[in-house]
């Protein structure tokens, strides 16, 4: 019996050591996760645009126009951009562009609810444009990321 009690023993005089790293441990675990979740719900708790959007990397740039705005994304060697309808729901023509520059365009284009993209072109030390539309209105940027 002494033989079976010996360890238990053991782990009852450090508990203290063992309990303290079992919590740090579980605390190793839960960080993590809290941090996913900060990344998916954004500053505000809300949805972030970046997650909705399917583009990877930081916004560069945003232009806003009537019925919805474009956002480009970039990444060290790509950019990315959709468009997204201010008043997501009915279906309604859409379109995206972006453009390295001495490249050429790629282009998604259709009826959707609520954006159009994304589209993703490779653009280490290029500059790009990109354009959208959502309905009649439209946007487009000038050569940016250069």
């Amino acid at each position: 019996m002494d033989g079976a009690t010996g360890p238990v023993r053991s782990r009852r005089r450090t508990g203290r050591l063992w309990a303290g790293g079992r919590r740090a441990g579980a605390a190793l675990v839960v960080l993590p996760l809290l941090g996913a979740l900060g990344l998916v719900l954004g500053p505000a708790g809300t949805p972030s645009a970046q997650a909705a959007s399917g583009c990877s990397g930081r916004l560069a740039k945003t232009v806003a126009f009537s019925t919805g705005s474009l956002r480009v994304y970039e990444t060290r060697a790509y950019a990315c951009a959709v468009a997204v309808a201010g008043k997501p729901g009915q279906r309604r023509p859409m379109r995206v562009s972006l453009q390295p520059r001495g490249g050429s365009a790629v282009v998604d284009s259709g009826r959707f609810t609520q954006l159009a993209g994304p589209v993703k072109v490779h653009a280490l030390n290029r500059c790009v444009r990109a354009s959208g539309s959502v309905g009649g209105s439209s946007a487009s940027t000038g050569w940016i990321l250069c």
